[in-house]
């Protein structure tokens, strides 16, 4: 299993330039991890793509049912006091926005404080950045 950023799975509701990579890493490992506000997240993206007319309206409602899909069958990190409070130690290390924070400490918890025990998918500069200075190997996505 592996950590999947919100970033990473956007490509997988609508169509981008990494979009074949992620959905072929995605079936090679179907159970994905992902950080309880990623489902928020992703509806955020594709909110944001609806109301700037970059994603008509029928896409964006296949998009929406897609992440509907995803998101019934992936394993959610559940918020806890560990996560703010490893969230809060993160920001002061790295220049992080908060999301991103949040994925980060929940993906180092999942991973027991082993960041080397768990691959993480993001396509976030920032956040791999920080991942793999915590300790994580992040998977680099190739794009066609």
């Amino acid at each position: 299993m592996r950590f999947w950023d919100a970033s990473a799975i956007v490509p997988l509701l609508i169509t981008e330039a990494s979009t074949r990579s992620l959905q072929a890493l995605a079936a090679r490992d179907p159970d994905m991890l992902v950080w309880w506000g990623s489902e928020v997240e992703c509806a955020s993206a594709l909110a944001r793509l609806e109301r700037d007319a970059t994603l008509q309206p029928q896409a964006a409602a296949l998009s929406f049912n897609r992440l509907k899909q995803l998101a019934a069958g992936w394993h959610e990190v559940e918020p806890s006091d560990i996560i703010r409070e490893t969230a809060t130690r993160l920001l002061r290390v790295h220049p992080l926005r908060a999301a991103d924070v949040l994925q980060l400490a929940a993906a180092f918890i999942a991973a027991e404080q082993r960041p080397s025990s768990l691959e993480m998918i993001t396509l976030d500069d920032r956040l791999a950045s920080a991942a793999q200075k915590e300790g994580f190997a992040v998977i680099d996505i190739a794009t066609d």
